[in-house]
């Protein structure tokens, strides 16, 4: 397999989910920190206040907070987030490490209140600053390239709560000064930036959360990603201006889609759900400008956009240097009755039944990411990243303290084999950062148990453990996947 000289081998992780120290050293709360821990069949819970004094939970999908309530940390409750993994206190012993499995690349997240608590100040806050500042040179003191994403699902909660978040024009401003000072205070630190972490979640998740999938919430999500979308060009265009080194990148995520049957119209419906879910976003940061299906898009649900010429003009100046993606699983599209559904954390639709399934019901499909690679690399033709790629799965630590995740390593081996076969066949493939190289809380779930690192946390669901760090069977194998440039899998 033909993985070029400097490839980039590596992990990934994002601040609200292995940071922790959610509110030392002045960072501002961000909505993720109201997220209580949940599991595959029970939802994630955000918890609110009323103005007199009543509490409450709703779910994080599909539950609306009553008039008046304000998002706030009650007693009674355990929120994951808040310490995460602790890499705000351990950050040292993490990338020495990941030094020792060989990473060249890895990639993490600025937690934006971190460095603007409330998010629409004009002085940053210099204890943040300075804690990436420490981060980033122990990082090159290993030669490992950060890859750093500057919106990892974590918008500071006081624009949430007094601004209505990326659904205000003003949020641009604000995110343009927040990336500004990243990108002046770690020139020289940092080469490689990602603007939005799967931006087209804000789409693609409506339908997985059907409440949602309303005229007036397609009309919110499609504005809000027009906003994220200017918010990511003027990054690119403010980065070029800072440091002609800086590359800026988007960030997807990626599911391939299969028609469920032979029918026209599955074909149709799959090349649809390719449209919407993937090539709106991509071809937007990547072309510069809305795909013509985008007016089909609107007009099914009624969507009108506040779009300027200057708008336009911003999309085209800014287009990204290159196109980064997670990949997990395939899905199935059909307009037939569905027999056999999946059901999981954050998947829907109906089962393949050539493929196997996680505990969680996410499909294992190796060969489906070639196709992914192929498919944006031929539509785009930019340097690619897979950015997130990995098994969540239940490990057994043995008496000796030894953990064997055999199902991690196939897992991964099966797709690093599809990424070189997708280079041979001539995908200029840059880079791959496992998702999680390190235990850490579940995006979805809020879970540990849902573990997905080469190297293990001692902490469990209910936030007990010592946090110490313990090197997996996967630990051994990646080092020597790393060594070998993906020749020996």
């Amino acid at each position: 397999m033909s993985f070029k000289e400097g490839f980039y081998w590596g992990g990934a992780t994002a601040a609200n989910q292995c940071e922790g120290a959610w509110n030392e050293d002045g960072r501002g709360p961000a909505e993720t920190d109201m997220l209580t821990a949940g599991s595959n069949h029970s939802p994630r819970m955000l918890t609110y206040q009323m103005p007199d004094g009543t509490t409450g939970a709703i779910p994080r999908t599909g539950g609306k907070l009553p008039e008046g309530a304000k998002l706030a940390v009650l007693d009674g409750y355990y929120y994951p987030n808040h310490d995460g993994i602790d890499f705000y206190h351990h950050y040292k012993e993490d990338i020495a490490l990941m030094a020792e499995m060989g990473f060249t690349m890895f990639r993490m997240s600025i937690s934006w209140s971190r460095i603007f608590p409330r998010g629409d100040e004009i002085e940053p806050n210099q204890k943040g600053i300075e804690f990436y500042r420490n981060v980033f040179k122990e990082l090159k003191k290993y030669n490992i390239e950060p890859l750093v994403t500057l919106h990892h699902f974590d918008t500071p909660l006081y624009l949430e709560e007094n601004y209505d978040g990326w659904n205000n024009r003003k949020t641009i401003e604000f995110f343009d000064r927040y990336a500004k000072v990243c990108f002046e205070e770690y020139k020289g630190l940092v080469k490689y930036w990602l603007t939005f972490n799967e931006i087209n979640n804000t789409v693609m998740f409506l339908e997985l959360f059907g409440d949602k999938a309303t005229k007036e919430g397609y009309q919110r999500a499609y504005q809000q990603l027009h906003y994220q979308f200017i918010a990511s060009a003027h990054a690119v265009k403010m980065a070029h201006a800072i440091d002609p080194d800086y590359h800026v990148g988007c960030m997807i995520c990626g599911i391939t889609f299969y028609p469920g049957t032979s029918d026209p119209k599955d074909i149709l419906l799959n090349r649809h759900a390719w449209e919407k879910n993937i090539f709106y976003c991509g071809d937007v940061q990547s072309k510069g400008k809305y795909p013509t299906f985008a007016k089909r898009l609107w007009k099914e649900q009624d969507v009108q956009l506040d779009i300027t010429k200057q708008d336009e003009q911003d999309l085209m100046e800014g287009c990204v240097d290159f196109y980064t993606f997670s990949y997990y699983m395939s899905t199935v599209v059909t307009t037939h009755a569905i027999e056999d559904k999946v059901g999981g954390n954050f998947s829907m639709g109906a089962k393949n039944p050539y493929l196997k399934y996680s505990d969680w019901g996410w499909a294992f499909d190796p060969e489906g990411l070639k196709y992914y690679l192929e498919m944006i690399y031929d539509r785009y033709e930019k340097p690619l990243m897979v950015v997130e790629n990995g098994l969540g799965a239940v490990d057994k630590v043995e008496e000796d303290g030894s953990i064997h995740d055999d199902y991690r390593i196939e897992y991964m081996r099966d797709h690093i084999k599809e990424m070189g076969n997708a280079i041979d066949n001539g995908v200029d493939l840059i880079a791959y950062t496992s998702w999680g190289c390190i235990d850490l809380v579940s995006a979805g779930t809020g879970e540990m148990k849902k573990r997905y690192g080469m190297i293990y946390v001692d902490k469990d669901d209910e936030g007990n453990g010592t946090f110490e760090r313990r090197k997996k069977d996967s630990f051994e194998w990646y080092k020597k996947v790393i060594q070998s440039n993906g020749k020996i899998i």
